[in-house]
């Protein structure tokens, strides 16, 4: 082992030591304690009717008629709903949800007929919990049909949810304002008063009002505009399927349109504003392929005549599946020919999929509460991969669904994980919920359980499950008994699995399935042990001849041997050997079990291809002899196989498993790689080794590792051509490769990209750069004060969302700190600049270690960037302003600022002012970290800094 090696070994140890700070999941109370608190007083005093945060279900919501006239002149609203309702016990109250909305009036609409007259209902407010009861001196007697009326009023809300105001900046400068929706998850109550809850699923018939210049799209299409009064026109639309709150949506605005029929006769329509409709097309073509895929795919037809997608200029989200309406950033929805790279055509038709996933799972079958909202998301995105493979295999997505594990896993290894199925309450709970583990964790999971039932048993099973539960909501164990003997024919099956291949081909065969011999298969009992605890395990193996122990435990960050106890998984063991590339399994329930191989074999490789969510640790020889392969005839594995390798053995040294010399050892074959998982992972694993030296000044071993990791690329670095040619692969990766270079100061890279910016200046941004080399041209180019200067003004004035989202990286990794403090301090860019910084100071560790990557500079750099935000950001309006991976990185930060101790003394020596600010915050990021808890475990050093940050951020 060399000096270099036992160095950073030590540096690793040091920075991976694990937060303590975080609470487990699995240790929150799962009780709805409002009922053990003092009774909720309503805001005028009275006592308030309901004690839960949870509605009652003594009624439920049928119809909705809801009117909204937005005004994008005074930046307000007003409203009324009438609400046709079912009662199912008999009650004088309704308890249901208003988020700062004035009710002007409240009646119960008496049964139609000659002289009957509405009968005013008294209205009881309690902010808390988001709630009105509406008092009734009428008794609501079961199985009876009602109908109630509210009107209401408020402001166009500032944040990113509920009805919302945004704005754009045309081409000649003029700012023309818009209102639209994002409801998901409890922001529908903020629009509207309603009964929040996704199992309350209604029909809705909806009318707006607007000004001739306006348009007004919601859910379903128009059937017609009534002109009023005063020249308002009123649009009335088409009633709803029966759907949950948070899927409705409608958006005023001046947005033009592009249009196309699918052959199963739906009309696809993508909106934008005016000087980007030209960036649309791409949009459209890859939405008719892929909502054909889909009907296709599920056998169940689209039941909307309509679907629209609109680019929302403001757009907290990365896009939302509201019921065909869904809207997207721009970035996620534009695209030029002539400007965007690779990467944007990538995201664009994956994130398209996702939300038109949604279309089933999740609209047409939505799960009963958000704890399992997996359900939704782990579906969706892992429907991405499966329809964008076949509507699309120019893209190559199965390159890429790895990396989601990756970043799963890396979320996952740490103490503050959380069950993919967990119990939440509160909206600040739910908002937590959109995260990896959800939507990336949940698609990895779904892949193995493909992997395990096959791809055929899997499509029948999970098309049973839309069948069954359209227009229901479910629970995990609707999907897992979907999934359990899939060729027993129901009622729903029948006619369709009579004559499916796949099923009659089982019948006939003979012998025990390829899973287990002896034992019925229990998808339940499988599934649950990935979905209702947090983790993923670490499966060790020793080869001894013929003989392969296995054992399983969890694996995990952590000094504490004790949060590794307890943890058990039924694990769908793949493995190919020296002998045999046909893939072999084995399902191992227990925690250490033994099989047998045919014969002596050189290596075995667990975990083929990655397809299950588990780690493996190579005893005895296992490493050398992988090693051994790797660098005479890596080929021999697949690319996904030679990226979990490097990924295993690298997040092993992290825990002590592994040495680093082994790891670095392996790494030395990727001087040969050239496939983009394996040659991405590398960098990923290695980058963060020099990151540590930096961080701590240690600059000969620094550039010793960084000389290291460009002499391992330097052969595939210099053999990229500063071109868009080649497959999407190939030229995603030499994005990568080519701004690694330029960062990493290769000669040729920087040659390159500042003879390549210099041009580009002097055309005063005209000439055409290849879109795919931009990026590590513009990095090259903010390097220096009058090439930051004129980045920023291309930046300001550019209609194309992909060339603002490059040269908006570019700006945020240049060395010149006092442009980018004169940028932070513009007040249009705060917080879009701050999450960039976020995300590019160091990339790749957003976890437990993600402050220890740091430089002193980049933390100065952190540090001033959160004392430029704005104080109204702070606490709850900042939250609500991050999309779900944003606010886990916030999160994320805050925590590991501060693994360790504080006692009450400390926060006695608090300014009122900072200790407000301090729990405020605390409470915000969630309830369940209870300022007491959370703080009782701050170290000494990391206090400090987080309460610099605290006070620094708006004092």
């Amino acid at each position: 082992m060399t000096t270099l090696t036992v160095t950073i070994l030590v540096l690793l140890l040091v920075s991976f030591a694990p937060s303590l700070a975080a609470q487990l999941p699995g240790n929150h109370d799962t009780n709805d304690k409002s009922s053990s608190l003092l009774p909720p007083v309503a805001t005028n005093g009275q006592p308030f009717p309901w004690v839960h945060m949870r509605l009652p279900e003594t009624v439920s919501p049928i119809h909705y008629d809801l009117l909204v006239h937005p005004n994008l002149t005074s930046l307000d609203f007003t409203g009324a709903v009438q609400i046709q309702l079912q009662v199912f016990e008999d009650t004088s109250t309704i308890i249901l949800h208003s988020k700062e909305l004035q009710i002007a009036k409240a009646e119960l609409l008496a049964p139609e007929g000659p002289g009957s007259l509405p009968v005013p209902l008294q209205v009881l407010e309690y902010p808390a919990f988001h709630q009105l009861a509406l008092m009734s001196d009428v008794l609501l007697v079961r199985g009876g049909m009602y109908k109630v009326r509210l009107e209401f009023s408020a402001n166009l809300s500032d944040s990113f949810h509920g009805f919302y105001k945004s704005s754009y900046r045309t081409t000649t400068g003029e700012v023309r304002f818009m209102a639209s929706t994002q409801f998901e998850a409890t922001s529908a109550r903020a629009a509207f008063p309603c009964f929040d809850e996704p199992a309350f699923k209604a029909n809705f018939t909806i009318q707006i009002r607007r000004e001739s210049r306006h348009i007004a799209l919601s859910n379903m299409p128009k059937v017609k505009t009534v002109e009023l009064p005063g020249g308002v026109l009123e649009d009335h639309f088409d009633t709803s399927v029966r759907m949950s709150t948070y899927l409705v949506a409608f958006i005023v605005s001046d947005f033009q349109s592009v249009s196309k029929t699918t052959s199963h006769g739906v009309k696809i329509s993508v909106y934008a504003v005016p000087d980007k409709i030209n960036q649309t097309d791409f949009a459209l073509n890859a939405a008719v392929r892929l909502l054909d895929f889909y009907d296709d795919y599920f056998d169940i037809p689209y039941p909307l005549p309509k679907q629209d997608l609109a680019a929302i200029p403001d757009f907290q989200s990365g896009a939302m599946e509201n019921w065909g309406l869904t809207t997207y950033r721009e970035a996620g929805l534009l695209f030029d020919p002539n400007k965007s790279s690779a990467s944007d055509k990538l995201g664009i038709t994956m994130v398209i999929a996702h939300e038109l996933a949604h279309q089933w799972f999740g609209n047409l079958v939505t799960m009963q509460w958000w704890n399992d909202l997996w359900l939704n998301e782990g579906f969706a995105k892992f429907m991405e991969f499966v329809s964008v493979n076949i509507t699309n295999p120019e893209l190559q997505v199965n390159d890429f669904f790895l990396g989601k594990c990756f970043e799963a896993m890396e979320v996952d290894s740490l103490s503050s994980s959380h069950p993919v199925s967990s119990q939440v309450d509160t909206p600040t709970q739910i908002q937590e919920m959109f995260d990896d583990v959800s939507y990336d964790k949940g698609a990895c999971i779904l892949n193995m359980l493909r992997d395990f039932l096959t791809p055929e048993a899997f499509k029948i099973g999970i098309v049973r499950y839309l069948r069954r539960y359209s227009y229901q909501n479910t629970v995990n164990s609707h999907l897992w008994e979907s999934l359990t003997n899939i060729c027993q024919s129901d009622d729903l099956d029948e006619g369709r699995l009579k004559d499916d291949g796949f099923c009659s081909q089982e019948k006939a065969q003979s012998g025990a399935p390829k899973w287990y011999s002896g034992d019925q298969l229990d998808v339940r009992a499988i599934m649950d042990t990935w979905t209702l605890q947090e983790g993923f395990p670490l499966v060790t193996v020793e080869v001894r001849g013929r003989q392969v122990r296995l054992s399983q435990e969890r694996y995990l960050k952590t000094d504490d041997p004790s949060q590794t106890h307890g943890f058990l998984w039924q694990v769908p063991l793949t493995y190919i050997t020296s002998s045999s590339n046909t893939v072999h399994r084995f399902l191992l329930k227990t925690r250490t079990d033994v099989l047998y191989l045919p014969e002596e074999v050189e290596w075995v490789k667990f975990n083929v291809d990655m397809s299950g969510y588990y780690m493996v640790h190579y005893e005895g020889e296992g490493w050398r002899s992988l090693t051994s392969l790797l660098l005479t005839n890596h080929r021999a594995l697949s690319s996904n196989d030679r990226a979990s390798l490097i990924n295993n053995a690298f997040q092993l040294v992290s825990v002590g498993k592994v040495g680093l010399d082994t790891a670095l050892d392996l790494s030395l074959y990727l001087s040969k790689e050239t496939d983009i998982m394996p040659v991405t992972q590398g960098l990923g694993e290695l980058v963060p080794l020099y990151k540590l030296m930096e961080k701590r000044d240690m600059e000969g071993l620094e550039n010793q590792m960084k000389d290291y990791i460009v002499e391992l690329f330097r052969g595939l670095i210099d053999r990229q051509t500063w071109s868009d040619e080649g497959s999407v692969s190939q030229r995603v990766l030499r994005s990568y490769l080519l701004l690694f270079g330029s960062v990493r100061n290769h000669p040729p890279c920087v040659a390159t990209a500042t003879h390549l910016f210099n041009k580009w200046r002097a055309s005063d941004g005209n000439m055409s750069l290849p879109s795919d080399v931009s990026l590590a041209v513009f990095a090259i180019g903010a390097r220096d004060p009058e090439g930051w200067d004129f980045l920023f003004e291309k930046y300001r004035h550019s209609q194309h969302t992909s060339v603002k989202s490059r040269i908006k990286s570019a700006l945020s990794i240049s060395p010149l700190q006092h442009k980018l403090k004169r940028w932070v301090n513009m007040k249009s860019s705060e917080l879009s600049l701050l999450l960039t910084v976020l995300r590019t100071i160091s990339p790749a560790y957003i976890t437990q270690n993600y402050l220890s990557c740091l430089h002193h500079s980049e933390l100065s750099l952190l540090l001033t960037s959160l004392r430029t935000i704005s104080p109204a950001y702070i606490t709850q309006n900042y939250l609500s302003c991050l999309h779900h991976s944003e606010l886990s990185l916030l999160l994320t930060v805050l925590r590991t600022i501060s693994p360790a101790y504080i006692t009450q003394n400390y926060l006695s020596c608090l300014h009122h002012s900072e200790l407000s600010l301090l729990l405020t915050s605390l409470r915000t990021i969630s309830p369940a970290y209870s300022p007491q808890n959370y703080l009782s475990c701050l170290q000494h050093s990391e206090l400090s800094l987080l309460l610099t940050v605290l006070r620094t951020i708006c004092l």
